[in-house]
């Protein structure tokens, strides 16, 4: 199965894909009926909250009927106000910036990695992709006319960004690992052959990455790994010039800029580890120019700064939920900030985030918030009064009220004592009487957190008297940084240990019913439900892992293979450190696989999926169905693949739900009540009782 390009490989994904529409075709009609649930929920045709930047108002559309959003603006001056549909017709005077359906035509898939306008506003740069292997061809085109003027760039990372003349335009490559490691110029409208290295990096535990500050001023070069960063800067508006190093890498030193005029604002943990904001000139070539600013309290975890001619906003964790502070910026100050204050919503485990703010020069910023039960909210915030105006709420069709819905936050404890946070939504007429079905999900890896999000899909298990839950193990950054150190190499077996006190949490506490409770896992968190799988196999029903990262040990032994050694830093080096390899044999889901009574099974994945190879849940399910074969009643195991896919799955909105509606079908009708065994009188049970013991001492 190595041989992932074979035609015996394809045959064998075929054939599990034949298998499993076999086997669930007489779901056929409930996935029918959930798709139409869906998208009798969705407005079709729809616009976004138009964001103003310079002279236009820039937003994207969706139309009924196509698979992908088309990108657009109109002029401020013909729409003084924020543009809106009339009906379903489009705002008077609109420029298409990308129709991705016309684009994606011809193509089984089609993503879009960066798109970005020129300085001027004139040209638009994009990096599409048609494989799913996230590798992107660049396109220029001019805005007005249509015209394409450059083709050249192929094979890129997927980021961009222009110079300030918007004459060259900046992106990376990636390597035969598939890691962005360079960054390069290129003149619009001539050969990729001619362009110019700009960076180069031979360190493979990093990654590269290029983009703009706000104000177009500043091409920025991203180079990190998992534990230590560095940024370089060049001025746009000399992009022939050579970038220069903000603070040179120090090992376990990550650091963030946020250019604001003539100065950095730099968040960083050289000091302090859930970071710290600082202040350097705009020329700072060292860490010693770092002047920090006291303004987050060592407990708060600062995630990231952006910048504005008047304020600045703090992107904060502070117990397990995120917050945004806003600081007045005051150059009569000592440290150039004046007073701060948070940005309050009045929900107990809402997400609240920046949307989109390209204009340095403003007095209000766009903040969205959601939560379990509240959809996505697009808000404008003015620092001044602190007040919100509302935009847009994600409209759900045929009324949805959250005040029928009940989301709460609870805590499981670990076997080591510590209380981990479940975040939990159901209808409120939902009792904690042991009856109800539930899907827990999980992820707790890279430090990326699983924060409370709306989902119109969701909606359909929580009409149906489901309980959704998150379990927040340890692994992401939900509460603080060191919750992230907690669930990584030595670590990590506390990931696994934590989801199953959640588990055992919802099963103890009467949240839902011990016999019908599901769990979910995508990519990393694959990894995570497979591992649950062989440590506790009694635990869920029904498990569902989407391109899940279950055969590690194999993949990080391989520094061939794309992102294995950035990830040594995530999981250990299996190749220099025994330890390490013990550690990821103990707990890779393919390599513990035994003749369990495992919970019945869906596993999908993706073709052209570059991060998690098909390869990894091919053997899993192979493993799986050679060790199940004789056990006796053995639950289901599915395993589907897209052909046309990559990481993030099928591309286009209306193939993605009818993946979601097929998915969610099988999820049901595996989870579906069992029948509850009749009583049987005593004096039946002791007949029973005796015929059995004669039968076990005289034969078969």
């Amino acid at each position: 199965m190595a041989q992932r390009e074979t035609s015996e490989f394809l045959a064998h994904l075929e054939a599990e894909n034949a298998h499993a529409l076999d086997r669930t075709e007489h779901l056929r009609g409930l996935a029918d009926e959930l798709y139409e649930e869906l998208r009798s929920r969705v407005r079709e045709t729809d616009l976004s909250v138009p964001v103003r930047h310079d002279r236009w108002w820039y937003y994207s559309r969706t139309v009924e009927g196509e698979q992908y959003a088309v990108d657009a603006r109109v002029l401020v001056a013909e729409h003084p106000d924020r543009p809106v549909l009339d009906g379903d017709t489009p705002p008077d005077g609109e420029q298409v910036l990308l129709d991705a359906n016309a684009e994606a035509a011809g193509h089984d898939f089609f993503a879009v990695g960066a798109s970005e306008t020129s300085p001027a506003g004139d040209l638009l740069a994009y990096a599409v992709d048609v494989a799913g292997d996230e590798r992107y061809d660049v396109r220029v085109r001019r805005i007005g006319t249509g015209e394409v003027l450059d083709e050249a760039v192929t094979g890129t990372g997927g980021s961009l960004a222009w110079s300030l003349d918007g004459r060259h335009l900046f992106y990376t490559l990636v390597d035969e690992a598939w890691r962005p490691h360079q960054v390069w110029r290129h003149t619009v409208g001539t050969s990729q052959h001619e362009d110019t290295l700009v960076h180069d990096e031979p360190d493979e535990r990093f990654f590269v990455g290029v983009g703009a500050s706000r104000d177009d001023r500043q091409v920025i070069i991203a180079i990190g790994s998992k534990t230590t960063s560095e940024y370089r800067i060049l001025d746009a508006a000399d992009p022939l010039g050579a970038p220069r190093v903000v603070a040179p890498r120090r090992s376990g030193v990550e650091y963030d800029v946020e250019p604001v005029g003539d100065l950095l604002y730099i968040s960083h943990n050289a000091a302090r580890p859930n970071f710290e904001l600082a202040v350097a000139p705009l020329t700072s070539t060292s860490a010693d120019d770092w002047r920090p600013l006291e303004v987050t309290a060592p407990e708060e975890y600062l995630t990231g700064v952006d910048g504005f001619e008047d304020f600045l906003v703090l992107r904060l964790r502070r117990e397990g939920k995120t917050t945004l502070r806003v600081l007045a910026r005051d150059p009569a100050a000592p440290t150039g900030l004046g007073e701060a204050h948070d940005v309050a919503l009045d929900e107990p485990i809402a997400t609240i985030a920046l949307g989109l703010n390209p204009q340095t020069r403003t007095s209000t910023v766009q903040v969205v918030h959601e939560s379990l039960a509240t959809p996505s909210t697009v808000s404008d915030y003015d620092v001044a009064t602190r007040t919100l105006t509302l935009l847009k709420q994600q409209e759900v069709r045929g009324g949805h009220d959250p005040d029928d819905y009940v989301q709460r936050r609870e805590w499981a404890t670990a076997p080591d004592g510590t209380a981990i946070p479940i975040s939990i939504v159901h209808r409120r007429d939902v009792r904690a009487d042991g009856t109800a079905p539930g899907l827990l999900h999980g992820y707790g890896a890279y430090g990326i957190s699983s924060d409370p999000w709306f989902s119109v899909m969701r909606l359909s298990l929580l009409q149906r008297g489901w309980v959704f839950a998150i379990a927040h193990v340890r692994g992401g950054s939900e509460m603080g940084r060191g919750w992230y150190d907690a669930g990584k190499l030595a670590a990590k077996p506390s990931s696994f240990s934590d989801f199953i006190a959640c588990a055992d949490h919802l099963r103890d506490s009467g949240v839902v019913d011990p016999d019908r409770l599901a769990a979910e896992g995508g990519s990393a968190g694959g990894l995570l439900v497979g591992a649950v799988m062989n440590q506790a196999p009694d635990r869920f029903r029904f498990v569902s892992a989407a391109v899940p990262f279950v055969d590690p040990l194999t993949t990080i032994l391989d520094p061939s293979l794309p992102l294995t050694v950035i990830e040594w830093e995530e999981w250990g080096n299996p190749l220099a450190d025994p330890a390490a390899y013990r550690l990821l044999k103990s707990y890779s889901p393919y390599e513990n696989v035994t003749a369990a009574r495992y919970p019945a099974l869906l596993v999908t994945t993706s073709l052209h999926d570059t991060r998690v190879y098909a390869t990894e849940p091919a053997k899993w399910v192979a493993a799986l169905r050679h060790e199940t074969r004789d056990v006796p009643g053995a639950a289901p195991i599915l395993f589907r693949t897209e052909l046309a896919a990559g990481h993030g799955g099928q591309s286009g909105r209306y193939r993605q739900w009818r993946q979601w509606a097929w998915e969610t079908a099988v999820l049901l009708d595996l989870t579906a009540p069992r029948p509850r065994p009749a009583a049987v009188p005593a004096a039946v049970s002791a007949a029973v009782v005796v015929t059995g013991a004669a039968a076990g001492a005289g034969g078969t």
